[in-house]
């Protein structure tokens, strides 16, 4: 199937489920520039099988260097510079543009406000998160923005969280766009966070994933003045205008 990269954003949901079945070639300005396909993964023991999606083409590929995970911790730990782990691929986190900025600062202070007083926390990144598909596939991230609601529990010796948020928001750049459209989504669906919102000031959307069980089971697209709704957390809510003013 054949498919252009604009149909893919607005409905990355379908075509994300639908590659588990045959190969999505996508096209831009009639040019085929990546693919979508679905690889099985050797689960670890006692694991359930699932399908993990890969982008091939040179763009997403760019910015990640092969590493073990060891060789990845001596980096970060000797670097002022900002990394993330995924699938054994280190990439670099480069300075955020004004237009993220604005949205990370708009969306924080209204997680801020609603879980005032209530059980979970939103932290904003710089803030390592530490997700494992299995004991040997060891993955670090920083999520622009996460709800954690098992904090205290969760602390290692050295103050790092090492559990699962149950919300992550990631902001696109076009430098990021496809990692986490494609590899984030899929590392966040299998690893057991529940809602992943992906704001896309480009376009002026966001988009909100619900999962569960390693599956997407729900996703909406909201656009322009429309409000967006968590699925896990009634009455949490955000004017999109607001957001991405």
């Amino acid at each position: 199937m054949k498919v252009n990269s604009t149909e893919l954003q607005n409905n990355f949901g379908k075509y994300l489920m639908l590659a588990a079945r045959e190969e999505i070639i996508i096209t831009r300005n009639g040019t085929e520039i990546a693919k979508l396909s679905a690889l099985s993964h050797v689960p670890a023991e006692n694991d359930t099988e699932s399908a993990t999606i890969r982008e091939e083409a040179e763009a997403y590929r760019y910015g990640g260097r092969k590493a073990s995970y060891e060789e990845f911790l001596e980096l970060s730990q000797n670097s002022e510079e900002r990394y993330e782990y995924i699938d054994g691929e280190i990439y670099l986190l480069a300075s955020p543009k004004t237009t993220h900025q604005r949205a990370l600062v708009e969306l924080f202070g209204l997680f801020y406000n609603w879980f005032q007083g209530k059980k979970c926390t939103p932290m904003v990144a710089p803030y390592d998160i530490t997700l494992r598909r299995n004991p040997e596939n060891i993955n670090v991230v920083q999520p622009d923005i996460m709800v954690i609601c098992d904090l205290e529990e969760n602390l290692n010796e050295n103050d790092y969280y090492m559990g699962v948020p149950s919300l992550v928001v990631e902001i696109l750049s076009v430098g990021t766009r496809s990692k986490d459209l494609i590899k984030k989504l899929d590392l966040y669906m299998y690893c057991g966070v529940r809602e992943y919102w992906i704001v896309n000031p480009l376009n002026k959307e966001l988009s909100v994933y619900l999962f569960e069980d390693q599956n997407i089971i729900d996703n909406i697209t909201y656009r322009k003045s429309e409000t967006v709704q968590s699925f896990i957390f009634p009455g949490l809510s955000a004017e999109l205008d607001q957001i991405l003013k």
